[in-house]
């Protein structure tokens, strides 16, 4: 069980890969204090460690009953991520509004949702992953469970050291790296794009 265990965990790691959202992160949260900065990363975990357990314990029920397959999943998350790319490319990351009490159309809270639960950290392979895992019998479903909470603890202690980096490195270099990493998500969310056209309309 252990090395089933170890197994999910490391599959989870892979295609979640924490290590890599993490410049996203630091640039989608530049512009918010250290409190709502640990708000945005307790919150997006839990809303993709809600979403990986729900396709977890309904395995294909979901996606059955709507109607939904995991190549229209990549599509619209392509489609997310490559919009959230670009206003990066443009210098809008994080949105101005300080005060977290009043929910507003710029409220700093809203990026917990989108990109970062869905479709960074619970993506289409994530959600892929999760399914295929926990097929076959309940101990499988409990032990993808405990594996990707694993993860999102792992991820929330990573995220915490986000905004000491951020001052560190200052407003002028952390502005570069938003515009870099505003054309790497981009990318990111064209070729997500182009992974659920292909697999759509079953292209080579």
């Amino acid at each position: 069980m252990l090395s089933k265990f170890v197994l999910i965990f490391m599959a989870f790691f892979a295609i979640m890969n924490p290590l890599s959202n993490l410049p996203a992160y630091i640039a989608l949260v530049a512009d918010d204090d250290q409190n709502i900065s640990k708000k945005i990363a307790r919150k997006s975990l839990i809303i993709a460690f809600v979403i990986i357990a729900l396709v977890t314990l309904s395995g294909q029920f979901i996606f059955t009953l709507f109607g939904i397959t995991i190549d229209a999943l990549r599509i619209a998350g392509g489609i997310l991520v490559a919009l959230t790319g670009y206003h990066m490319i443009n210098g809008i990351h994080s949105p101005g509004s300080k005060n977290i009490e009043h929910a507003t159309p710029n409220d700093p809270m809203s990026i917990a949702t989108s990109p970062l639960a869905m479709p960074l950290f619970a993506g289409p392979g994530t959600i892929a992953t999760a399914i295929t895992l926990s097929e076959g019998k309940f101990e499988n479903q409990v032990l993808t469970l405990l594996a990707f909470f694993l993860l999102c603890l792992l991820t929330y202690l990573l995220l915490l050291s986000a905004k000491p980096i951020a001052n560190f490195l200052g407003k002028n270099i952390m502005s570069i790296i938003t515009r870099m990493m505003g054309l790497i998500l981009t990318t990111i969310g064209i070729q997500m794009l182009l992974l659920g056209i292909r697999g759509a309309f079953k292209l080579n």
